[in-house]
């Protein structure tokens, strides 16, 4: 009798995010590879045999129970979290605010730069695991150890490309000294599994860097925003966050050095629309997550888009301290006047992150059910339970179209301006089901004073 292939079924359902966890569990039966729509996913090798690689991948579709949710596996690594919040996860403080060193050379606030360079000048660890370009003309990124400042300052910055765990694992086990690993909400789910069922990475990992995510993209977003910029030959070195120097901090561009002419091109992201609520080509599985805030890790950043701090274009991050020692580390430097952080209410970091807390949490029970009504298997979830109304049930139904076409138009068409035709029609009732959506969830008096203005102004 065969036995079933569960990291297969795994893929399958198109819920692997390319960590590579698995790859650390059975390395001579998985191989990571790029698939059709630009994601890293393992790819099984003529020598595969089942070794139980599954327990460890973040979308495990029947985990067991002592690790079934993040609830479960934070009671597990973060016993020193204070407080606890069903959006959150376990947590002692929010701060906000940026490095003083790091700022400029970072997308945002510098935090996880900072972070790093402490843990490495202190002792807790002997090398800080981050997102390096492969080399200086490559427009692809791999995690690699570092142990120097120089290094550290040259990774900082955000790329939104595909990575994997796959090799640095590998590396990391083998490597003599104490590790810090960064990694947005499923990967540092990946290393609290690995570190769950394998001790030589409980000993290794010692500190975690989570970074809060919209949703992974696809190598197409990079290609897209290339090609767009006027890359029509390929290109290279792509960095995803330049600051504007025009007082917002969303008003940020993108740049690549055109692989033909080796002329930097610069495009401003605000060109391009709303990326990320659009869905345009995220993973699958993004939208079967429903951690926001990287619960996992010891602490957790992203960037801090409230108003108060929206004005300043050169950034600031939002942070939020789960281990004993995070906490130490953020309270040390701002004591000490390396860091311009403050504490910052509870209420605002949840606003900070609301959109996020509405689509992956409040529309998540609707696409569930819809996977569940087309036989595709769902990993167990926590927030599987809240009832969404019909028009943003349609958001939802319209949002889930739009990234699935976005992959598909992109793999035909490699041309900006043909796949932004192609995309319209779906972007616009995207739009026209937001807004109804928006629209119906204004109070009673709102509307009125609306039809009012409309009125008086015909």
């Amino acid at each position: 009798m065969m036995t079933e292939n569960k990291i297969l079924n795994i893929l399958n359902a198109d819920l692997c995010v390319g960590c590579g966890a698995c790859t650390a569990i059975n390395p001579s039966g998985l191989k990571m590879t790029w698939n059709e729509y630009g994601f890293l996913t393992p790819q099984i090798t003529p020598t595969y045999v089942p070794n139980g690689e599954e327990k460890v991948c973040p979308f495990n579709i029947d985990p067991e129970k002592e690790v079934r949710t993040e609830d479960e596996i934070a009671e597990l690594f973060l016993k020193t979290s204070t407080h606890h919040h069903a959006e959150v996860g376990r947590y002692i403080n929010t701060y906000a605010g940026y490095s003083n060193q790091f700022r400029m050379t970072s997308s945002s606030g510098g935090i996880a730069t900072y972070l790093s360079s402490m843990l490495l000048q202190q002792g807790v660890v002997d090398a800080v695991a981050m997102v390096h370009a492969f080399d200086d003309s490559s427009n692809r990124f791999q995690f690699k150890l570092v142990t120097n400042q120089e290094k550290l300052t040259k990774g900082s910055k955000t790329k939104y490309y595909p990575v994997t765990y796959a090799e640095i694992l590998q590396e990391i086990k083998n490597y003599s000294g104490k590790v810090a690993i960064s990694g947005i909400g499923c990967f540092i789910k990946a290393i609290r599994l690995l570190q769950y069922y394998d001790p030589a990475f409980r000993d290794k990992i010692t500190f975690t860097i989570g970074i809060i995510c919209g949703g992974m993209k696809s190598a197409f977003f990079s290609d897209y925003l290339a090609n767009k910029a006027g890359c029509k030959e390929g290109y290279k070195y792509p960095e995803f966050r330049v600051k504007a120097d025009n007082g917002n901090a969303l008003d940020y561009s993108y740049s690549c050095i055109d692989a033909h002419t080796d002329e930097k091109r610069f495009l401003r992201m605000r060109t391009v629309g709303d990326m990320w609520g659009t869905g345009y080509f995220k993973a699958n599985a993004c939208d079967f997550c429903d951690d926001v805030t990287t619960e996992l890790a010891d602490i957790s950043l992203g960037d801090a888009w409230l108003p108060e701090y929206q004005s300043d274009d050169r950034g600031n991050n939002v942070i939020v301290t789960r281990s004993k020692t995070a906490d130490e580390l953020i309270r040390k430097g701002i004591s000490n006047g390396d860091l311009s952080v403050e504490k910052l209410p509870f209420d605002r970091f949840l606003r900070s992150q609301r959109g996020s807390f509405n689509h992956r949490h409040s529309g998540l029970k609707y696409r569930i059910n819809l996977a569940k009504r087309k036989g595709q298997p769902v990993p167990p979830k926590r927030h599987d339970n809240i009832p969404a109304k019909l028009l943003f049930k349609n958001v939802q139904r319209k949002r889930l179209q739009t990234r699935a076409m976005s992959l598909k138009i992109w793999k035909e068409t490699k041309d900006a301006t043909l796949f932004e035709q192609k995309c319209e029609k779906y972007r616009k009732a995207l739009t026209v089901s937001t807004e109804l959506y928006h629209y119906d969830r204004l109070p009673a008096r709102v509307i009125n004073k609306l039809k009012s203005i409309v009125s008086k102004s015909r």
